[in-house]
């Protein structure tokens, strides 16, 4: 475990500029990420393949603190928590989709921040101003219009789809109370190497749910393709680590969500044309003003001290 104070390399506010970084990230991998299994590269396969090119962004952030890992028991099972809560989730979302309909599911998982903010707030006692509270309520009400569809609601029926959903929510909120508890007494760059070391356990899981009966394409628009847009999940993956390290969870955790999608919608858009439904067109302006007013938000303390190393590049 390291012992000194992470210094704010690029100011106060360096935690915007990695939510930022993540935001753009994610959502140029959201707009394109459907790409690889609309061409039969399966999904399943898409994690295997994301799973690996978490290697170069977790290498490069280790070099930069000249491979000083922590191995300290504390940070072996924060790491490991964390990256199990990350992947593991995402394997639950492989088999709810097969089960129930997306368009319900994923406004579902939207909602993860609700989890985090709830944590944050009672175990680690961030708070915010009201600007701050404004945008993340209006964050958490965009989330769930950027994939609701209230068209075939009576599809999926049974609640089994719907647990699989909370299920996933809960993983992937938790996962980002821990990601900013971790930063508390593990330097950053630790974290995101658990996360790697993690997906990479779980990859054989996903190589086994996929179904081989069916053709697969092993061609360049396939895995290659995939590993192309999985990398900018993965380097998104790392900047949202340090997010988490300079900022509050309670505000990065609701802007990262709501912007990616809002990213991932204006690309869709401009390079696509593809135009949003009346929902989603809220959800973006919902999303707009919430990004707006978190940026804007003065920065209030923690009752927990950091005292972990950290580097930035």
């Amino acid at each position: 475990m390291s012992g000194d104070a992470p210094r704010q390399a690029m100011g106060p506010k360096a935690w915007l500029l990695y939510a930022f970084a993540t935001t753009i990230l994610w959502g140029v991998w959201g707009a394109f990420t459907g790409l690889s299994a609309e061409r039969g590269f399966p999904e399943t396969l898409v994690y295997c393949v994301w799973s690996v090119t978490m290697i170069p962004p977790a290498l490069f952030a280790l070099a930069c603190v000249d491979w000083r890992l922590d191995r300290d028991l504390r940070s072996v099972v924060y790491g490991a928590i964390i990256g199990l809560l990350g992947a593991g989730g995402q394997m639950v979302l492989f088999y709810a989709v097969t089960t129930g309909p997306a368009y319900l599911i994923f406004p579902v998982i939207s909602l993860s921040p609700i989890v985090t903010i709830a944590m944050s707030y009672l175990l680690l006692g961030e708070r915010t101003n009201i600007v701050g509270a404004a945008g993340i309520l209006l964050a958490l009400l965009a989330l769930p219009l950027f994939d609701f569809s209230p068209q075939g609601l009576g599809e999926g029926e049974g609640l089994g789809w719907f647990l699989l959903s909370l299920i996933v929510m809960g993983c992937w909120g938790v996962q980002a109370f821990f990601m900013k508890l971790a930063n508390h007494t593990m330097r950053a760059e630790s974290i995101f190497f658990y996360m790697m070391v993690t997906g990479l356990l779980l990859a054989p899981v996903a190589w086994a749910m996929t179904d081989f009966s069916r053709p697969v394409n092993w061609g360049a628009d396939g895995p290659y393709l995939a590993a192309g847009i999985q990398l900018l999940n993965a380097i998104g993956a790392l900047t949202l680590v340090y997010a988490f390290r300079y900022g509050q969870a309670i505000v990065v955790s609701p802007l990262t969500n709501a912007g990616a999608p809002l990213m991932t919608a204006v690309i869709s858009l401009v390079a696509i044309g593809t135009l949003p439904g009346r929902l989603k067109l809220v959800g973006l302006v919902l999303a707009c003003i919430a990004a707006l007013l978190l940026a804007l938000a003065p920065e209030e303390g923690t009752k927990v001290d950091t005292k972990a190393k950290s580097t930035t590049f």
